[in-house]
């Protein structure tokens, strides 16, 4: 198979999800509590997990559309004039005159380590009514793409409304936090990192065994697949038909924001295109490992053609 993906014959992808400002500053070390440290360079960048995902996607050929709610500010025009440029449809995007948009502000050290702080704005007043109206539109067997930056009652009626319409529903368990338990049991594959993961099931991740261990108890949680994503190690992949590694491609990495995203994106792409879920989660390791190489979100995320 081509490593990109055609967009008329591939499955729909409907990501539903967070778009956010990103405000990024680039320093020599992040700092520590109560501590200033003079920065370097400064930028601008579109951002949120959702959109991210829903951009590294469409990137790939994928055919692309985002629901999520904006403020009415000059933050949420522009992240609507970007998405459309990316063939993203927006058609799902509400707006809400009393939020502004989402902001985050991430500070990014020489290291490419970063500290990211996020104020959801309209993203947190994305409403199962909202939910409810864009699966109108949603073609049944589509792939529903999820994060965590949106209300959890928001999530679980998308999970619920998925499965009604015999959609794979990938979750991203990001930023981690209780789930109820039909989302786990509505989910066909769950892609925690290794914080996430300990948040999770309170097992310490630290290897490709104690991925395992933590990726036991979330299978047992009723998900259909786990794939734990262990940084620049790899994927840990489990599933009731046994266990597979999955080794991530070595890179000088300079800013790993959004590379969680970049994985999900290309991995619903890639998955939506028809490759198996193991080609997949390898084709997502090599999308992730060209994003970091880069810096900022959105920006970061990779063509077809340099995969």
């Amino acid at each position: 198979m081509n490593s990109s993906t055609n967009a008329s014959n591939s499955t729909t992808i409907a990501v539903i999800g967070s778009i956010n400002t990103d405000m990024v500053v680039k320093t020599p070390a992040l700092p520590t509590s109560g501590e200033t440290v003079i920065g370097g360079d400064f930028f601008m960048s579109a951002g949120g997990k959702g959109a991210n995902q829903a951009v590294a996607a469409a990137r790939l050929g994928a055919n692309v559309s985002m629901v999520a709610n904006l403020g009415t500010d000059m933050f949420g025009d522009s992240a609507i004039k970007r998405l459309n440029a990316e063939g993203i449809d927006c058609s799902c995007i509400t707006r809400d005159g009393n939020q502004s948009s989402g902001v985050a502000l991430i500070s990014v050290d020489e290291k490419g380590e970063n500290h990211i702080v996020v104020a959801p704005g309209s993203n947190g007043t994305l409403s199962n009514e909202q939910i409810e109206q864009a699966f109108n539109s949603i073609p049944d067997n589509s792939l529903v793409l999820l994060q965590l930056e949106i209300p959890i009652e928001a999530v679980a009626r998308a999970v619920e409304l998925a499965n009604k319409k015999h959609c794979q529903v990938v979750l991203d368990p990001a930023p981690a936090q209780e789930l109820p338990d039909a989302v786990y049991a509505g989910t066909y594959l769950f892609t925690p990192n290794e914080t996430e993961a300990e948040i999770l099931t309170g097992i310490s991740v630290q290897d490709e065994e104690s991925a395992n261990s933590a990726a036991e108890k979330l299978v047992a949680k009723g998900i259909d697949n786990v794939a734990i994503t262990l940084g620049a190690k790899g994927v840990l992949l489990l599933n009731k038909e046994g266990r597979e590694f999955i080794p991530a491609v070595p890179v000088d990495a300079i800013d790993t924001t959004a590379a969680g995203d970049c994985f999900n994106g290309s991995l619903a792409a890639a998955l939506a295109s028809g490759k198996t879920l193991k080609e997949s989660l390898a084709f997502a390791c090599k999308a992730a490992a060209i994003a970091v190489t880069r810096l900022g979100a959105q920006d970061s995320m990779p063509h077809a053609h340099e995969l």
